[in-house]
């Protein structure tokens, strides 16, 4: 059940990563980047709760439960 479970944490952290990249690329972010450097608030969430949802996903497929 934890691989399961696992595995669609993995996908929905996969998917918000593309989510965030796509944000990367909006024009709205482009135009944040030309005048602070950085990207807008909602790419870098977007990117970094990605990140987390699949390390928590890769963590539950492969630590064995007790």
């Amino acid at each position: 059940m934890n691989r399961v479970l696992g595995i669609i944490i993995i996908a929905a952290g996969i998917a918000l990563i593309m989510y965030g990249i796509r944000a990367s690329e909006s024009f709205s972010s482009e135009l944040s980047r030309f005048f602070t450097g950085s990207p807008t608030e909602k790419t870098i969430w977007l990117t970094l709760g990605g990140i987390a949802l699949t390390g928590l996903g890769l963590a539950a497929v492969f630590i064995k439960a007790k």
